[in-house]
């Protein structure tokens, strides 16, 4: 199993698809990867040789990905939170922060519905 920033990838999967478990990783992203490298992209995730894993670990260092980006999401949420910004007040309140509508949509963004008893008679 390869480690690559901080994620075990699978062994069963090619590499075009194992590289997309990393945090802010997507096919476009991994495929531009492996062209660069010359790497095919069809390759199984465990044929790939120690100097080549060697090879994406320094590419993927040219991106923000996994934890970093991670702490750095949290930490523009919680700046604007404590500016009191409209937005940081739509982040606090569990709300959706794009001026979506609230009536009818947004059941992922809000909290879990809780159930009043007694109230159909």
């Amino acid at each position: 199993m390869a480690r690559i920033a901080w994620v075990n990838l699978p062994n069963g999967k090619h590499v075009e698809i194992a590289l997309t478990y990393i945090y802010w990783i997507w096919r476009e992203t991994s495929n531009n990867i492996l062209a660069k490298l010359s790497i095919e992209k069809t390759r199984k995730i465990e044929t790939l040789s120690e100097d080549e894993l060697d090879k994406v670990r320094e590419e993927i260092k040219n991106y923000l990905v996994e934890w970093d980006l991670r702490r750095l999401i949290s930490g523009n949420i919680k700046r604007l939170q404590e500016i009191n910004c409209y937005r940081g007040i739509r982040h606090r309140k569990h709300l959706p922060v794009r001026g979506q509508n609230t009536k009818r949509n947004s059941r992922t963004r809000k909290w879990k519905a809780v159930a009043i008893a007694n109230k159909k008679k």
